[in-house]
């Protein structure tokens, strides 16, 4: 079967065909890579967006805490994911500390950085005396503007691709070798993203979802951790972790997704037990 797909690889569609690149812009002296672009553009986005949703009666924080959750989430996302990266899938970085620096090669774990993100939420909410889960209610809102950008960046880094293939929408890969391989980062891209906003938005914008705390928070774990665990049958396991797989059947990815989606399943359940009346920071608008 290998053989034949080496032998046809020509036929599918060629990576290197496609123009894209990890840079998007490249000065000579100073470059932008799409990765960076990508967790910045996700970032201002999502400011933007959170500030829609706080104009909504029944905010849980003001514009000026608004502002504060940029500056705890961006850490929380960069130093979580790194961390999380490092801890989860690649110790051996630590031989070369110096590498831990290199965020622009990429080496970013999810899990990490949600885990970053919610202490950091969990700092703000102590801080201003914050409903913490309504808190992240809002912020979940906002993150499938970062999973699909990211995600696209994944794929013109040339990383992160799926397993080998003959469906027709192969892509054969540099970096993976001759053989066709899924585009695990668009489907992704997809589900991750878009999905998780085609579900979160109108339950937001249409319900009364946003006064159940938790609810919108768990809703985001269960689609990630859904749309996660499916996709990893899909996407190449981390070399250094084949064992993993061989040894349990599952990746490393979909082993960190199981308690996600558990902790998204009981928020979700609990959710109208802790239905509360909620006030908007300014203004009278009540909501019960």
């Amino acid at each position: 079967m290998s053989f034949e797909i080496i032998s046809t690889a020509a036929g599918f569609i060629q990576f290197t065909d496609l123009g894209v690149g990890p840079v998007a812009l490249d000065l000579g002296f100073f470059q932008i890579r799409w990765y960076s672009l990508g967790y910045l553009v996700g970032i201002m986005l999502g400011y933007w967006m959170l500030l829609k949703l706080l104009a909504r009666p029944g905010a849980p924080m003001s514009r000026a805490q608004a502002d504060d959750i940029i500056l705890y989430t961006t850490l929380g996302i960069i130093l979580g994911g790194r961390i999380g990266y490092i801890l989860f899938y690649q110790p051996s970085i630590l031989q070369n500390p110096m590498d831990v620096l290199k965020l622009w090669e990429g080496g970013m774990s999810f899990h990490g950085g949600a885990i970053g993100i919610i202490f950091s939420l969990w700092l703000l909410a102590r801080k201003h005396k914050l409903s913490f889960l309504r808190v992240c209610d809002y912020v979940a809102c906002v993150v499938p503007f970062g999973l699909f950008l990211v995600r696209l960046a994944n794929f013109v880094n040339d990383e992160l691709w799926g397993r080998v293939t003959d469906v027709p929408w192969a892509v054969v890969f540099p970096n993976g070798g001759d053989l066709p391989r899924h585009p695990s980062q668009l489907y992704e891209a997809v589900l991750e993203g878009l999905l998780m906003a085609a579900i979160l938005w109108p339950l937001f914008w249409k319900t009364n979802a946003r006064y159940r705390p938790g609810f919108l928070t768990g809703m985001a774990a269960i689609i990630y951790g859904t749309a996660r665990f499916s996709i990893e049958f899909f996407r190449e396991p981390d070399q250094q972790l084949q064992w993993l797989v061989e040894t349990s059947g599952l990746s490393m990815g979909q082993w960190l997704t199981i308690p996600m989606i558990l902790v998204g399943l009981f928020l979700v359940f609990t959710a109208g037990a802790r239905k509360q009346r909620a006030e908007a920071m300014a203004g009278s608008n009540r909501v019960t």
